[in-house]
C-alpha cells in the first residue's frame, strides 16, 4: 500500500445534513501520519457520521475530506484501498475459530498464503491460544482484538475505530488500549471516535471534541487542561481533567454555555 506524504488525513469545511437535520456543520482538522487522534462527542455529536464520510460509506454534503492523500469523493477506490473500518460491533463470525476469520478475509483480500498470514495476526494481538476455538467463546475483549486484527489483515496505513470499546468490561477496554498504543507504535495512523473521556486522555497524541455537528476545540491534552484557568492551590494542587474541557465547552446538559463572544478560559465546571 502506498503512502502519500502531507496528513493522512484532511477534512475541510465538512457539511451533512439529512432533510433538515443538519449533522456536520462546518468541519475541519488534520490528522499526522502515525498519530492516535481522539474525536470526542456524545452520541449524537456527528462522530459516526463522519466516519462514514471518511470511509467513502456516505457521500459529504459540502466540503473536502482527504485521506491518505485521496479524495473521499472522486477517489473512493483509493482511499477504501487506504484504509480499515472497525465500527462499534465486533463483525466476526461466531461459528467460525478465530483461525479461520482471519484466513477469510486474507482469501478475500487476495493474499498470498493466508494461513501464514492468520498466524501472524493471532500471535501479534496475542490470540494463539484461542485459534482453534469459535469466535462465540471469546470474550468481549478477546472477540474485539480478533475483529481489529481482521481489520489489519492488509496492513492499511490508515485506521478508523468507531467507539472500539463501548460494551465492554475493565479487562476488555485495556486489552484494546494496549492494541491501539501498538498500531500506533508501527506506524499506523488511528483515528479513534470516543465518548470516554478517559480513553481519550489515556490513548491521544491529539483530541478534538465535536459537539452538536461542530468542533469545539482540537490540540493536545495540555493544551486543551490549558483553555481553564489555573489550578488553585489551597490543601492540594489539581490541573483540570479532560472531562472539566469537555463540560466547560459543551455544558452540563449537553448544550454551549449561553452568552455571546465569551472566551473558552473564563468557562468553567463547578464540581
Amino acid at each position: 500500500m502506498t503512502t502519500h506524504q502531507g496528513p493522512a488525513i484532511r477534512v475541510q469545511g465538512l457539511e451533512k445534513s439529512y432533510k433538515d437535520l443538519k449533522v456536520l456543520r462546518g468541519v475541519d482538522f488534520e490528522v499526522s501520519r502515525g498519530g492516535i487522534f481522539a474525536l470526542l462527542g456524545s452520541n449524537g455529536a456527528g462522530k459516526t457520521t463522519l466516519v462514514r464520510i471518511l470511509s467513502t460509506l456516505l457521500r459529504p454534503d459540502a466540503g473536502t475530506v482527504i485521506v491518505n492523500g485521496f479524495d473521499v469523493a472522486t477517489q473512493a477506490a483509493d482511499v477504501r484501498e487506504s484504509i480499515s473500518l472497525t465500527g462499534q460491533f465486533a463483525a466476526v463470525d461466531d461459528i467460525l475459530t478465530g483461525r479461520e476469520n482471519l484466513v477469510l478475509v486474507a482469501k478475500l483480500r487476495h493474499l498470498a498464503d493466508p494461513g501464514r498470514v492468520a498466524d501472524e495476526m493471532l500471535e501479534r494481538f496475542s490470540l494463539t491460544e484461542a485459534s482453534s476455538r469459535r469466535a462465540l467463546t471469546y470474550s468481549g475483549g478477546m472477540r474485539r482484538r480478533l475483529d481489529i486484527a481482521m481489520s489489519l489483515v492488509a496492513s492499511p496505513p490508515v485506521i478508523f475505530l468507531d467507539e472500539p470499546t463501548a460494551g465492554l468490561d475493565p479487562q476488555g477496554r485495556l486489552e484494546v488500549w494496549e492494541v491501539v498504543r501498538e498500531l500506533a507504535g508501527r506506524g499506523t495512523t488511528v483515528l479513534l471516535t470516543t465518548q470516554y473521556l478517559d480513553e481519550a486522555e489515556q490513548l491521544a497524541d491529539r483530541i478534538a471534541i465535536l459537539h452538536e455537528g461542530r468542533i469545539l476545540v482540537n490540540g493536545t491534552l495540555a493544551e486543551l487542561q490549558a483553555l481553564l484557568p489555573a489550578p488553585k492551590v489551597e490543601y492540594v494542587e489539581k490541573k483540570p481533567t479532560l472531562e472539566d474541557v469537555f463540560f466547560a465547552l459543551v455544558g452540563e446538559n449537553g448544550k454551549e454555555d449561553a452568552g455571546d463572544d465569551h472566551s473558552v478560559g473564563t468557562m468553567t465546571k463547578e464540581r
